[in-house]
């Protein structure tokens, strides 16, 4: 039998166990693992690089960016006005 959510009991765990797992499996997968690039994906990833370098104030702490993303999340999951207008 394959891993699944359920299987591994995965399904058990509340939403910031979750995320913490995914980012240990990305992690894992990450120092495992090599990833060929394009020239054009080396180019855009030395951009950034050099965008972050030249602007290292001009960030969004990991912590804003997960609770906008909860945020827009239950949103959706529990529906605003403008979102159950969209789905007609």
């Amino acid at each position: 039998m394959g891993a699944s959510v359920k299987n591994l009991g995965i399904d058990r765990l509340n939403v910031d166990e979750r995320l913490a797992l995914v980012e240990e499996i990305w992690a894992s997968i990450c120092s495992d693992a090599t990833f060929p690039l394009t020239d054009a994906q080396r180019a855009e990833l030395d951009r950034r690089v050099a965008d972050d370098d030249a602007f290292p104030d001009d960030v969004v702490p990991w912590d804003e960016v997960k609770a906008s993303v909860r945020s827009r999340l239950g949103r959706l999951r529990f529906g605003s006005s403008s979102d159950s207008r969209r789905g007609q």
